[in-house]
């Protein structure tokens, strides 16, 4: 994911001379179906053909070893380089300018055009929705419209209320008219101010909802690749942060690009790494020694942290003490998912994005299996609450009731509001009777 916004620049940059062709090798079974991989393909908005190497033949030809993998070939079809694992931006223009400049010489460019099938673009009130806020005391239903790079605040009912951002990609701060995002996710509220974790921009940004400002309170706009230690927020470059939960005045970010959990201490900006070491797997242990893979929802009882560990499948917790641990409810390593309910190492969860808490059980978005599962840590078990299994879109009673890669969560009251992403809407299930039903936004 942080390869694609550079292969769009370099797309631009060499429109005539640069073909990139997407090898899409899944590691997830939801990831091989062909029309999930056509909504991967619009929510991501890709411009350039993809292959489904849904067996790995692709894969195993070119002898990758790791997600992601560049390849370079030259305009005679031959295999001149490999890079594994991520590259920044300059080190790639300069290969392929080199490369460029290089066979020009050579005369064995062709510029004649090349066209595409594009998939078509999302026409929706909401494009790809990734986090929703519920706050009943105000009566406010916060979405994050991340394909539209903008916040929809609505009420419960869904009568919208205000629209935050241009609906332009971008950093930009200011009212809410020119104020600009960058594919947004997860938020944390705090009386009248909204943060919002803006992903793409790899930043944090607050909205002051009564005097309908923007502004930038974390992040350069650059990717960043810090493991330890603090700094003001403004200074220090994020990673990918994804969800966000407030608490003492301290905001907890579930920074996925770096595995691991961040706090920002809102009284004087500092930052940095909370838990986690920066190394991709499932190890439990002290905060600073712990090992997460891609955090990516978050939400606490007041006590304890818990959050979705999206490429672990798991759920675990990290203690709010500074001095506390990791821990892991469900869930038991990179390459162990599936759908299984139960308790203990028995439960299987597959790529798990949302997450929220309620009464002493968990809410969890199980994304990749279209359902909504409840888990109960203190019993370490997991069961299906919500939907069939298969992608859909139908209300009704939960066990009949179908989702697209549900994302977020939140709770107000007594009911759960879903971010219901690749269905492009808001869902709503009453807690007592599961009945599901749609949000329908009304001046949008």
């Amino acid at each position: 994911m942080h390869i694609f916004p550079q292969l769009r620049k370099l797309e631009q940059h060499y429109a005539n001379e640069l073909v990139v062709i997407g090898v899409h090798s899944a590691k997830f079974p939801n990831e091989k179906e062909g029309d999930n991989l056509r909504a991967a393909v619009q929510r991501y908005e890709l411009r350039h053909p993809v292959v489904n190497d849904a067996e790995f033949l692709v894969w195993q030809e070119y002898a990758c070893r790791a997600w992601p993998t560049l390849m370079f070939i030259d305009p005679q079809g031959k295999v001149i380089g490999k890079h594994e694992g991520e590259l920044p931006y300059e080190a790639f223009d300069r290969i392929l300018g080199e490369m460029v400049a290089q066979f020009d010489a050579q005369g064995l460019i062709d510029r004649t055009p090349l066209s595409f099938h594009a998939e078509p673009e999302t026409v929706s009130a909401l494009s790809f929705p990734g986090k929703v806020l519920a706050d009943a005391e105000q009566d406010r239903l916060c979405i994050a419209d991340s394909n539209h790079n903008r916040i929809v605040i609505a009420s419960l009912d869904g009568l919208v209320r205000q629209v935050i951002g241009s609906g332009q990609e971008g950093l930009n701060d200011g009212g809410f008219a020119e104020a600009q995002f960058n594919h947004p996710q997860g938020m944390a509220l705090a009386g009248n101010v909204l943060y919002v974790a803006d992903t793409e921009n790899h930043a944090l940004r607050k909205v002051d909802l009564s005097a309908q400002r923007v502004e930038t309170i974390a992040g350069t706009g650059q990717q960043g690749h810090m493991r330890q230690g603090q700094g003001p927020g403004r200074r220090v470059d994020l990673n990918s942060p994804w969800d966000l939960v407030h608490r003492n005045n301290t905001l907890y970010v579930a920074m996925a690009g770096s595995h691991q959990i961040w706090s920002m201490t809102l009284a004087d900006g500092q930052m940095g790494p909370y838990a986690g070491s920066g190394q991709e797997a499932i190890i439990d242990g002290p905060l600073a020694t712990a090992a997460l893979a891609q955090p990516s929802g978050i939400t606490s009882d007041g006590t304890w942290l818990y959050f979705a560990d999206s490429e672990t499948s798991s759920i675990r917790y990290a203690d709010l003490n500074i001095r506390g641990r990791v821990g892991t409810i469900v869930g038991m390593g990179l390459f162990v998912f599936g759908d299984e309910d139960g308790v203990e190492n028995h439960v299987r969860l597959q790529h798990p994005l949302g997450i929220t808490w309620l009464d002493g059980a968990l809410y969890v978005a199980d994304t990749y299996n279209h359902k909504i599962k409840r888990v109960l840590p203190s019993t370490r078990s997991s069961f299906t609450f919500l939907g069939t299994g298969q992608a859909g879109y139908k209300d009704g009673p939960g066990a009949q009731a179908q989702f697209a890669e549900p994302s977020g969560l939140s709770v107000a009251g007594a009911r759960l509001y879903i971010a219901d992403t690749n269905n492009h809407r808001i869902r709503v299930a009453d807690l007592a009777s599961s009945e599901v039903r749609t949000v329908e936004l009304r001046g949008l």
